[in-house]
């Protein structure tokens, strides 16, 4: 879309400090005309057979398969991503855009018996209109792809504001889309922060749904700012995850889950595990082996096929991170493994800090219950399984939980009682399908979930049809 601002930004890599590219630094009046767009498109798009939208989306889905070692690639170098995960995300997009593109022919609603005779009852799907769609760096093709597509196959039109740290990856994504035939202005790019061009959409009266993915804090402003105009808003917050290990585990199982699901993304996902939670039992022998692991894994540029672990997205964030690593020696846990800033060789050019374990951390240390959003993790023992769920359920967030035990019974009552929405068995914390619903309880977000057949509860409103072949009034509910 055209700009008419002089103001550029530049996105750098966090590996190396590269630059990427150069973008517009736009602000309240692009935001205007996008949305102007996008509301204009809405009058045809709505209009156009679901069939057919979900027609266009099988073929961006064909397109981000094309695509993926490009888009892979340039993950790797704009957001820190190593090979395999970055090309995981572009592989969440593709899936679900299948997934997605498969309900054009279906958008299912719903037919009941009326109470009268002679008369038809039934529920349909219809579109909102304007979507605006904030989005994260942490999964700069999965996430836009998860709030997009379900947006578009239910007849909505979507102004995108792709985070400022990987804006190369959301301006991409939106030349593909383009690519697989969305009409002009269904779908519209603004470059920006949040403190302006988010603010400017969510405010915007012509938005009707608002959705995001990010902090707390940001939610909260979101709902705030949305209330005025009445605006649907769909919030994905943050998490502070936590893997239970009983007696009976298979450890060696547990240490790869608890590997992938901490330092996986060196640690930047909201469903990273940044507590383990483990019993007495096995406590001891579960620290030798994690911290024997993770001193084993290698940090480097996402795109050597040897890296383990590649940056942390930012300067900001790498001492967010550090300043935690205080915080747990003040608190008194024990640092077991990592807790340093690379700062020395090719590496010190780019944001990368060590995997670190703390352990014999309390439940109510700050390490125990803020998000740090880092690869830091915090190992807990605990005496049973009661005591397991109850520091799990803890903290204010509820996104993803696990527990690795061979007990069927342990593993029903967690899948149970865990306040969260997602419970692993003998798998980490991370690791969802597009098919399920996706999304967590109490400060993780506003009830609403992504992916799935959920998602298009985000993106549609229900209407209730009557339809009365009688010939004559009839009236529901009246004593006749």
């Amino acid at each position: 879309m055209a700009t008419t601002t002089a103001q550029t930004f530049e996105s750098t890599s966090p590996a190396t400090g590269e630059t990427i590219g150069v973008f517009p630094k736009q602000g309240p009046d692009e935001v205007d005309r996008a949305v102007a767009r996008a509301k204009d498109a809405f009058a045809e798009w709505r209009l156009v057979p679901a069939p057919k939208r979900g027609e266009i989306l099988f073929r961006l889905a064909r397109i981000l398969e094309q695509e993926k070692s490009a888009l892979t690639d340039l993950m790797t170098r704009e957001m820190g991503k190593v090979k395999a995960e970055a090309g995981g995300d572009v592989q969440e997009a593709i899936d679900i855009t299948y997934y997605m593109a498969g309900e054009g022919r279906r958008l299912f609603g719903h037919t009941t018996p009326s109470e009268l005779r002679d008369k038809w009852n039934m529920s349909v799907r219809q579109p909102i209109g304007v979507v605006g769609a904030i989005t994260p760096w942490n999964f700069p093709v999965a996430i836009p792809s998860w709030k997009l597509i379900p947006a578009l196959v239910c007849g909505n039109t979507v102004v995108l504001k792709p985070a400022s740290d990987t804006p190369a990856l959301g301006q991409r994504f939106f030349e593909l889309l383009l690519e697989a035939g969305i009409p002009d202005g269904v779908v519209n790019i603004v470059h920006g922060g949040g403190g302006t061009v988010g603010t400017a959409l969510v405010r915007h009266p012509d938005v009707r749904v608002i959705t995001l993915t990010g902090s707390r804090e940001t939610g909260v402003r979101v709902l705030k700012d949305a209330a005025d105009t009445l605006t649907h808003v769909h919030l994905e917050l943050g998490g502070k995850n936590a893997i239970i290990v009983l007696d009976d585990a298979d450890l060696e199982l547990a240490v790869d889950g608890i590997v992938w699901s901490a330092f996986g993304t060196s640690g930047q996902r909201c469903t990273a595990a940044s507590r383990v939670i483990v019993q007495r039992g096995a406590y001891e022998e579960l620290q030798k082996r994690l911290v024997a692991r993770v001193e084993q894994l290698r940090l480097g540029p996402g795109w050597e096929d040897d890296s383990d672990i590649g940056p942390v997205i930012n300067g900001a964030a790498l001492e967010k991170i550090h300043s935690y690593t205080g915080i747990g020696r003040d608190e008194g846990a024990k640092l077991l493994t990592g807790g340093e800033i690379v700062s020395d060789g090719d590496l010190g050019k780019g944001f990368f800090y060590r995997p670190t374990v703390f352990a014999d951390v309390d439940p109510q240390m700050r390490i125990a219950q803020e998000e740090i959003f880092g690869p830091t993790t915090a190992l807990i023992p605990v005496g049973d399984l009661d005591e397991a769920i109850r520091v799990s359920n803890g903290i204010k967030y509820g996104l993803s939980s696990s527990i690795f035990t061979q007990d069927v019974n342990a593993a029903f009552r967690a899948m149970r009682d865990l306040e969260a929405g997602i419970t692993y068995v003998n798998a980490g914390t991370i690791g969802a399908e597009v098919h399920l619903p996706f999304g967590g309880t109490k400060d993780t977000g506003n009830g609403h979930r992504e992916a799935g057949q959920a998602a298009l509860d985000v993106f549609s409103e229900w209407k209730s049809i009557y339809v009365d072949y009688s010939g004559r009034l009839q009236r529901a509910q009246i004593d006749t």
